[in-house]
Formats: C-alpha cells, structure tokens, sequence
C-alpha cells in the first residue's frame, strides 16, 4: 500500500514537473507574439517555439514559398510584422521605403544584424557579418579592389577563362551535343575568381571533381544538420558556443583557410606584388592588422582577412555560376533575345577590333538589359536583411522602427511582384529599358542591393558574366532539348537562388561564312 502511494506521488510530481517545463517553454517562446497586435501592424498568426518559419525549418515548403504566403497575405500593406522563432521580424513591402532605409537614412540601418560568434566560425569576421565600424573600416580597405582600374586588368583573365570553356565545349560535342550548363559554368567562375582575385590556375574547366568546387558547394549549404544549427541559433544560440558548434562546413572552412593563408605567406616571403584582390588583402592587413589603430575597439587580425578571402571566393563562384546557368537556359528558350544579344555582340566586337576590353563591354547596352532581367527574375538572395541600429521614424510618422529591431527587405518577390514587373515569369529584357526603367519606383530593383553595403563585387560579376556570354555566344547556339527542365526548378537547398536539379542545354557550333 505504502509502495503504491509512493509510486503514485512520485508520478504525480513527474507530471507536474514536466507541465511546468512545458508551460515554462510555452510561455518562453510564446512571449513576444502579442508585439505586433499591440502596435496595430499587421502579422502573420505565429504558432508556439516555431513562429513563423515551421514549415521551412522542417523542410515542408521552400523558404520562396514560406515567405511569398506573407509577403501577399497583405498585398496593399507597407510593413507586416511575423516571427523567427520567437523573435519578431518586420517585412518591409513599400518600395519608397526600401529605398529610403537602404539609402537615404542608411545611418539608421548600417547593420545586417547577423551576429555569429566567431568561435564557431571563422566567416563571422567577413565583411558580410561585419557591423558598425568594423564594417565601415573593412570596406573603405576593400573597395579599392574593386575599382573601374582594377578591373580593367581582370579582362585578358578572363577571356583566357572563356575560350578554355568554349575549348572545353567543343571537346565534349564530339561525343554528345546535350551539356550540364549548371556544372560547366561553376567551373568557369571557380577559375576566374581563382585567378583573377588569388593568382591560381585552377583548371576547373577541365576537371569537375576539383576540391574547389567541392567545397564551394557545401560550404553554405542547408543540410538538415544545418537548419538544426539555424533552428538553435535562433533560439538559444549560446548552446552554439558552449559546444563549439560550427555555423558553416567545418572541412571546407578549414580547406579555404589554409589555401589562402599559404597565398599570402607565399607572396609576403617572395615579395610578389601582383595588380588583383589578394594584393588588397594584403595591403588591408597592413593597415588593419599590424599597423596600430586606437580607434578601433575590436582589433582585427589575420583571421578577418582570411575569412574575407573564403568568403569573396566561395560566393564570387557560386553565385555566378547560378546566374549564367539561368542567363544560358532563358536565352536557349527565348530565340529572338538570344539572336538580338548575339547580334550587338558580333557588333561591337566588330567596332572594336575584336578586343574584349572595358570599352567592348560598356557598349554592350542589351546585354546589360538582359543581365539585369536575370537579376529581376533569378534574384540569387531572397532577401536583404538589416538591423536598426537607432531608433527610426517612418518618413510620414505612422511608425518607430525601435533600436534593435530586424528587418527583411523580400528582394525576390518584389522582383517577381505583377505589380511592378506585369507577367513576372516572362523573360523579357525590355524591362530594363531606359523608358521603362524610368516608369518604375525606386526600391523595386534590388539584384545586388542598394545603398552603401550594394554588393562589392557587382562590378566584376557583371563583366565576368558579359564577356562568358560573349565567348560563348559568337561561337555557338543555345537550344533546349527533351533533358531541359522547363520551367527550371530554383528550390535547391543551396541557401540562395539556384537551379536544384542539372540544367541540361543542347549547344550547336555556328559555322562562320
């Protein structure tokens, strides 16, 4: 008898012991959800520890899809509140303010308010997760890599680049006339970020089980084991440092790590000076690094230029091998844009003797409208993040955006929005015309963002992908065939915009008279 009561008063507190856990989480994660009713701001129905973001933590509905339900929940509404987690989010969705927290008051919104301990990864003290005056000195020291000058010396590098891969192109049409657009382009960009930033010749083109594109390609990558992390960051993430739990790739961290350091040591030992982005680095790490800067209170070190380095590397390549990916199958789908783009190509190149220098490629005015269209419709981020890192006013006093609080600008659907691109899914150029450009609100094209943090390499990715689509387009035609996948699936697990599966092209030579 004695026995059962004992038994039955330790069940019961067992029970009460784990409803007070469980009220405890409950009303933990559930202790913001009452923010945006209060300040009369329309949200998205939030459900417990999961917010807003269940159905993409676990997989269910691709991140395009989990925030294209919000972004049109409340089509005419200039702000719309929803939750991370517990953490409460603000959408922006009115153009004019977008335009005004990214440029006009940037002041107010100078951070990307992603705060990653750099003990768990060594790509926290990139200039992408860098804040505040941290990010200001790091860029000022950058930007000098990336200016019309120093780009002007990447041209001859990478066309050696383009007509290795129209090399590479015509090889493999002598056994089949169907190639992988996806897997030939990432070897194109590998090896001019290779060569043109860090003086390597890495012969990707040739080989597709380089260990660079290896790891390039895992290291962002969403494996379920990452949006375990991401799920822990969000709600604790101090579980993250107090098990040395690593935010991205641990192996392909560690592989970039040492490449780069052993570039710059190699340089630094035998006195190599060369006119490319390495030589910023380097140059960055003198003033940054072993020069004294008082004014700084969080010193850099050599880690902050290594992890610049992986991060120019691994993004500079993927990211642009996406675009020509989608660039390469919309103009084998759309005849008329790739005769008319191969046409001003063939022009100018005629104007200028052949030469594909930076006068060639400012006068490539329809290739520019079609690589902005592929930024429209294939927007590689799908949102640009900030933080307010002081209490804002909206412009007509409606609303004070609060010290701290975080922000998502929803680029991709902005961009495929009716409203501002009529027959989003249409692939059409003609939409960046100087007209109809001028018809369009500010805030509606963001493809490299906007303001003072726009993306730093914009410059060099548009010419890079100008002179690969030159290279390839004198010399051969572009077709679909029964393998393409139309419409192309762009819900890959690669955390940004990119083809899921192969894209498959047929390419045929043009036979010149």
């Amino acid at each position: 008898m004695i026995s059962c009561l004992t038994n039955l008063l330790l069940d019961n507190i067992t029970y009460s012991l784990l409803i007070a856990v469980f009220t405890i989480i409950y009303y933990y994660t559930t202790s913001t959800y009452d923010k945006w009713r209060k300040l009369n701001i329309p949200y998205v129905p939030p459900v417990p520890l999961f917010g807003n973001v269940f159905k993409m933590i676990t997989k269910l509905e691709h991140m395009i899809d989990v925030f294209g339900k919000m972004y049109y929940l409340y089509p005419n509404a200039k702000l719309l509140g929803y939750f991370q987690m517990k953490e409460p989010m603000l959408m922006i969705r009115d153009p004019e303010l977008i335009n005004t927290i990214l440029v006009k008051d940037f002041s107010y919104f100078t951070d990307h308010g992603l705060v990653i301990d750099p003990a768990t990864s060594v790509l926290a003290k990139s200039l992408f997760f860098n804040n505040g005056q941290k990010w200001r000195k790091m860029r000022q020291n950058l930007s000098p890599g990336f200016t019309s000058g120093k780009l002007k010396d990447t041209h001859n590098q990478i066309n050696e680049c383009g007509d290795e891969m129209v090399s590479r192109i015509t090889d493999v049409l002598e056994k089949t006339d169907r190639l992988d657009v996806k897997t030939m382009t990432a070897g194109f960009s590998t090896d001019v970020i290779g060569t043109c930033a860090f003086g390597l010749k890495l012969d990707t083109i040739k080989n597709d089980n380089s260990e660079f594109r290896h790891y390039a390609k895992i290291i962002f990558q969403n494996t379920p084991k990452q949006l375990i992390i991401q799920m822990l960051a969000m709600i604790c993430p101090w579980v993250l440092n107090l098990f040395n739990i690593k935010r991205f790739s641990h192996e392909a961290t560690n592989f970039f790590y040492d490449v780069f350091n052993n570039v710059i040591k190699y340089r630094e030992e035998h006195n190599l000076v060369r006119n490319d982005i390495t030589q910023t680095l380097m140059q960055a790490r003198k003033e940054l690094v072993l020069k004294e800067n008082s004014d700084i209170e969080d010193k850099f070190t050599d880690d902050d230029i290594i992890a610049n380095a992986i991060v120019m590397f691994t993004a500079g390549s993927e990211t642009v091998s996406s675009m020509l990916s989608f660039g390469l199958y919309e103009l084998a789908l759309n005849k008329e844009i790739q005769d008319k783009l191969r046409a001003e190509i063939c022009s100018m190149k005629a104007k200028h003797n052949g030469q594909l220098n930076n006068d060639y490629l400012m006068d490539l005015t329809y290739a520019k409208m079609v690589l902005d269209e592929l930024g429209r419709k294939y927007s590689i981020a799908f949102s640009i993040l900030r933080v307010a890192t002081k209490t804002y006013t909206l412009p007509d006093e409606s609303f004070v955006i609060e010290k701290g609080q975080k922000i998502t600008i929803p680029m991709f659907h902005i961009h495929n929005d009716p409203k501002y691109y009529p027959d989003p899914m249409r692939f059409d150029p003609e939409r960046f015309s100087m007209e109809q450009k001028s018809q369009r609100p500010k805030g509606t094209y963001l493809a490299f963002g906007d303001g003072p943090r726009v993306c730093i390499g914009k410059r060099f990715a548009e010419s890079e992908m100008k002179l690969l689509l030159s290279n390839v387009l004198s010399k051969f035609e572009v077709l679909p065939c029964e393998q393409t996948e139309i419409p192309v699936n762009i819900r890959s697990d690669a955390g940004f915009v990119s083809p899921k599966n192969p894209i498959i092209l047929k390419f045929k030579p043009i036979i010149e008279n």
